[in-house]
């Protein structure tokens, strides 16, 4: 296809590569500025010339994240905060090729904790879907405060707002990059994932998308208004602000991203529910009811997490091996009311294993497993399921299959440099790049066809792996 695309705001070059071509930074909504960072997306007004799409566009504004101790996760979030307010924008990579074929589509949504990440990260690179016949779309939506507060007189979950205009967009204008409108699967990780699950139970999504992919997330992971009450005065309260919209208006982007670490370690747990996020974030989307898992059961679903996701939030920090029977305790108080009958059943569940292990299966089921499971048995139609177990050889060889250790795999990136090495995501040993094959083809396969290349219902394994007892 050409580097010269006409959207319905207006022309775009792109970036000619070898089997794509890619273009950056194309706006599918107005810039969110002032007041308008939180009301619901509009949308943009047409540009005169050609855009110019060859270089990576600026980022939702975020603080710059860290956290992860001695594991290099900037692979993972990005650059941080690229400043520009007209950064409601979608990335696409495009097959390049000269057919009138309408090609399969993909729209990704990053994670990132609701806070940070974003379509910058090297990850996300879509050269191999494009390579295989597959249009990549990803998305830059709000973060933080302004994608996720629950503030009066502003619409809740902007974030999942901007995913849908990004939707919209993709419908009205994917043609023109050789994509077929009527085959759009929607896939996301982590919080990207729980968004992606709550697409799904939008009433317009059926005329958007056709199936989602659901890595590592909780469609179970909102809060509810009292929790989002909690932070939202907290917010406001470190603002020195009432959490009202005309308040927030007035306060810049610099100032609402200073204020986030204040809202680390917030308890939000109340009198009949538990934090979804084990404290992790702050930000979450906001819901009264669960979700209406069976709202469209004709589209398809591809769900599943890693086999130790909650290894990355112990092993970077030295807290793996150091796990004690209290910091397990201790953990079992934040997500269940009989802590020493939960205790007892993951003792039961996993009878060799040490403190370390226990914590960290509780932490992966709090956080992912558990929300995706309930989720899979909730369809009536019996969705496709897979778990992701190949261990990462990185911090001592202990990360292991952690969260977001898939990801290089799905988008067939092993060859990125960044993610290799003691203390990188994928280690310094060996990557088996038939792995990547097999995992890239699966998700190639189920936004062609909707089958991944395994029965409905079923539990793929992706690499069967060999646990330590710690």
């Amino acid at each position: 296809m050409s580097d010269l695309v006409v959207t319905g705001s207006g022309a775009v070059r792109g970036l000619v590569g070898p089997n794509h071509v890619v273009f950056h930074g194309i706006p599918y909504a107005a810039p969110p500025r002032g007041r308008a960072r939180f009301t619901a997306p509009e949308p943009h007004e047409p540009w005169p010339g050609v855009r110019d799409a060859t270089t990576p566009g600026p980022t939702a504004p975020q603080p710059q994240r860290g956290g992860f101790g001695r594991l290099d996760m900037s692979p993972f979030f990005g650059p941080g905060w690229v400043r520009d307010p007209d950064y409601l924008t979608v990335d696409v990579w495009a097959p390049r090729t000269d057919t009138v074929r309408r090609h399969p589509v993909l729209v990704f949504v990053h994670g990132g904790g609701f806070v940070s990440g974003s379509t910058r990260s090297p990850l996300y690179d879509g050269s191999a879907f494009a390579r295989d016949g597959v249009v990549l779309v990803t998305v830059t939506y709000r973060l933080g405060i302004a994608g996720f507060l629950d503030i009066a007189g502003a619409p809740r979950n902007r974030g999942l707002l901007d995913v849908l205009a990004a939707l919209r967009w993709v419908r009205d204008n994917i043609a023109a990059f050789g994509g077929d409108p009527d085959n759009v699967t929607l896939f996301g990780q982590s919080a990207g994932a729980t968004l992606t699950a709550a697409a799904l139970t939008q009433p317009q999504v059926p005329q958007l998308i056709r199936r989602v992919i659901i890595q590592s997330g909780n469609p179970y992971g909102a809060f509810n208004a009292e929790q989002a009450a909690r932070v939202a005065r907290a917010a406001a309260d470190a603002l020195g602000v009432d959490p009202v919209l005309d308040d927030f208006a007035g306060v810049s982007d610099e100032t609402l991203i200073g204020v986030v670490s204040a809202l680390g370690g917030l308890d939000l747990r109340t009198a009949d529910r538990f934090d979804p996020l084990v404290g992790l974030s702050p930000f979450s989307l906001v819901a009264d009811e669960p979700p209406a898992v069976d709202a469209h059961p004709d589209l398809g679903v591809l769900i599943g997490t890693t086999l130790e996701e909650g290894n990355l939030y112990l092993v970077p920090q030295g807290q793996f091996e150091s796990s004690t029977a209290a910091d397990v305790h201790e953990l079992a108080a934040r997500v269940q009311p009989d802590p020493a009958a939960l205790v007892q059943r993951y003792r039961s569940r996993h009878p060799d294993a040490g403190w370390a292990r226990l914590r960290s299966a509780m932490l992966s089921d709090a956080l992912f497993r558990t929300g995706s499971e309930r989720f899979a048995r909730a369809r009536k139609t019996p969705p496709f399921r897979y778990e992701f177990g190949w261990r990462s050889s990185a911090v001592d060889g202990l990360l292991g299959a952690a969260h977001a250790v898939e990801l290089p795999f799905v988008f067939d990136r092993l060859d990125n440099g960044a993610l290799r090495g003691p203390d990188a995501l994928l280690g310094p040993g060996h990557v088996p790049q038939a792995l990547a094959d097999e995992m890239h083809r699966a998700w190639v396969r189920f936004a062609t066809t909707g089958d991944p290349g395994w029965d409905p219902g079923e539990v793929r394994r992706f690499a069967e792996i060999v646990t330590r007892d710690r």
